[in-house]
């Protein structure tokens, strides 16, 4: 019983160990996701306008919210144009999205 343990562990680790990651982007869905994102950065503005003002103190909560708006739409938009000009090279190695580890989300409307 031991040894088939042993024998499934090292099956396991050998699969997981030898798998290349997989990302379900390529260049079409880079250039996609750009062009929406330069199209629809707006959406940002009234979308954290609307989020600051369930705060607890809407009126603070109305202008943070809408600074918040537009510094998210400005990066939305220069980040959308970079993919949009940069889509048929895999940069920095792949065509993941840039939007991983920031607050944003791949599209405005998520």
């Amino acid at each position: 019983m031991k040894r088939v343990g042993m024998a499934m562990a090292a099956l396991l680790a050998a699969v997981v160990l030898g798998a290349s990651p997989a990302f379900a982007q390529d260049p079409i869905h880079k250039l996609g996701r750009g062009a929406s994102n330069v199209v629809t950065c707006w959406i940002e503005i009234p979308k954290n306008f609307h989020l600051g003002m369930q705060e607890t103190n809407p009126v603070t909560g109305m202008f943070g919210g809408l600074l918040k708006g537009f510094g998210m739409a400005a990066t939305r938009l220069v980040i959308g144009a970079y993919e949009v000009v940069t889509f048929p090279i895999p940069v920095p190695g792949s065509y993941a999205s840039p939007y991983e580890g920031m607050e944003l989300q791949d599209y405005a409307w998520e």
